[in-house]
């Protein structure tokens, strides 16, 4: 169906290195390298890796690379040296800049200045994504990434219960990045498409928590990009059952509202960037199971 691959076109950030699944550079490697060859490629984002690992990515990956139809793109994390991580960066994209770039980074800054100063130090070089605290109002912050030309990152989970924000918080998120016309991706808890309670990791004795589904939070930002009120916007992204959801082959539609294949392609440029997942699979398997793939 059209409309979910414009909803899903480039959606997951691949970030196999990261918990739950923690894998080594050279399966998290493989595994992207399958997944860009496979069936479902087109919903594949960048690999997602710390500065720090850059060294063992090259060597890791100099096999599948050098095969590599397209350039692989990468979201880098770097650490508190932020100068000294840029340089490493512009190394590294100079030394394979036709099989891999790493295009954008990903820190975090919880006041204005910090963030002005961060994205002064990036100064457009690259695609800067800033993971903002939501507990409080951030549209202070989010004002300062417009201006600044930055992007915003929330997380909405973690490996324990405490980690997954209310969802009155993420909604406020949203909307502020849509008002403000700052383009943003979510990290953490969003294996699954909808809002459910889900085994927190792939430890047998894993305990389980009350989760985001990645549907739930992109299409209720692509709903209030397009008018939808609070009220209806916080229902849909707690909305747990599948049989709400209603995808046609050139729409999305929720309880009375429906999003064309033009709105979500409008979203998704504009607002809804991606989300950070360490499965590929699990995102994938899920929506088959549900019939939407």
């Amino acid at each position: 169906m059209r409309s979910i691959h414009t909803l899903l076109h480039g959606l997951i950030d691949y970030a196999g290195l990261f918990p739950p699944a923690e894998l080594d550079m050279p399966a998290a490697v493989q595994g992207y390298a399958s997944y860009r060859a496979g069936e479902h490629c087109w919903a594949l984002g960048r690999f997602v890796l710390p500065v720090a690992r850059l060294a063992e990515f090259e060597a890791a990956a100099a096999p599948c690379l050098a095969a590599a139809g397209t350039p692989w793109k990468l979201a880098a994390l770097p650490g508190p040296a932020l100068s000294a991580d840029l340089a490493v960066i512009t190394g590294f994209n100079q030394r394979h800049a036709d099989r891999a770039v790493v295009d954008t980074v990903e820190l975090k800054a919880a006041t204005p200045d910090a963030i002005a100063n961060a994205l002064g130090v990036i100064d457009g070089r690259l695609d800067g994504y800033v993971e903002l605290p939501i507990a409080q109002d951030p549209a202070p912050l989010v004002a300062e990434l417009a201006r600044r030309g930055g992007r915003a990152k929330v997380r909405t989970g973690g490996t324990t219960a405490d980690t997954f924000p209310a969802a009155a918080d993420v909604l406020r998120f949203l909307r502020r990045c849509i008002e403000a016309g700052v383009p943003f991706k979510a990290t953490a808890g969003l294996h699954h498409p909808l809002r459910g309670g889900y085994r927190l990791t792939y430890a047998p004795d894993s305990g389980c928590a009350m989760m985001f589904g990645f549907l739930n939070v992109f299409l209720a930002a692509a709903f209030l990009e397009h008018g939808m009120g609070w009220a209806d916007a916080l229902a849909l992204l707690e909305e747990t059952q599948p049989a709400s959801l209603r995808v046609e082959e050139e729409a999305v539609a929720w309880r009375s509202y429906r999003l064309d294949d033009a709105e979500l392609r409008h979203t998704r440029r504009r607002s809804a960037m991606a989300f950070g997942s360490c499965s590929f699979r699990e995102p994938i398997d899920d929506l088959q199971a549900l019939g939407l793939l």
